[in-house]
């Protein structure tokens, strides 16, 4: 009985990290997206529809994660919805 504790110890604490890994990658690849808007002070290339629908996605991934109880889900959604919120932000106040 205590092996298979063990193992089911590791398996969750490695399926957390991974979870945490993940999110931060997919999380922080939104970060160029918003420099790189906010210096040029464009949005141009960017669309309205797929930006609002990502981040009412990323609402209900959060919801989602909170139903669920998974920090994963919950911390990096909130983050990646605060990212693309601020790019949707800016696609609205630069209308070029």
């Amino acid at each position: 009985m205590e092996v298979d504790y063990f193992w089911k110890n590791i398996f969750v604490e490695t399926t957390e990290i991974i979870g945490l890994v993940a999110g931060l990658l997919t999380t922080v690849a939104f970060v160029p997206q918003v420099i790189k808007t906010w210096k040029s002070k464009s949005a141009r290339d960017l669309s309205l529809v797929m930006f609002s629908l990502f981040c009412l996605g990323v609402f209900l991934w959060t919801i989602y994660g909170i139903m669920i109880n998974q920090l994963p889900i919950i911390l990096w959604n909130i983050i990646t919805l605060i990212l693309a919120s601020v790019i949707l932000f800016f696609k609205i106040k630069f209308k070029d």
